[in-house]
């Protein structure tokens, strides 16, 4: 479920001239072959009710909006850990990744999200994990309909 409302402290804080609140990107990263991976773009952990999300240094290009593709989100990880990477070189399939905007000071409340994504492609090197998120599901695509009516399986349409 997407939130399409952002809670009143929240619009008091992007409002103001000035504000000491802080807008963090909480990731959860799920895949049956690891162990979840929740990530926070902070330097403290931030303990929430779904677990305690570990802080790592992050950068997000959120998508323009378009009508011909889909949205994907460029993630740039700090790998100066190694254990984002160790998880992900686990991987036989794709991860999906749970992204979510939460306050400082609230962070049980979801301002922006949750949004789903499937980790698309992944690639590191000594610095950094660089990573797109996108939909699994290539809709644009895909065939419309999806079946093909011919004489053989639709005879009534060639009378």
């Amino acid at each position: 479920m997407n939130t399409s409302q952002v809670s009143i402290n929240a619009m008091r804080a992007m409002f103001a001239q000035e504000t000491g609140e802080v807008f963090l990107v909480c990731l959860t990263i799920t895949h049956p072959d690891i162990t979840t991976l929740r990530l926070v773009n902070n330097t403290q952990a931030v303990v929430r009710s779904a677990g305690t999300y570990q802080p790592y240094p992050m950068q997000l290009s959120l998508p323009a909006q378009r009508d011909d593709q889909l949205p994907q989100v460029d993630i740039v990880i700090d790998n100066v850990d190694r254990e984002v990477l160790r998880q992900i070189r686990l991987l036989a399939g794709v991860p999906q990744v749970t992204m979510e905007v939460i306050m400082a000071s609230s962070p049980d409340t979801v301002e922006a999200g949750p949004f789903d994504f499937a980790l698309k492609s992944a690639t590191y090197d000594v610095l950094a994990i660089t990573g797109t998120l996108g939909y699994e599901d290539d809709i644009l695509n895909q065939q419309v309909p999806a079946m093909t009516y011919t004489p053989t399986n639709s005879p009534g349409l060639f009378l």
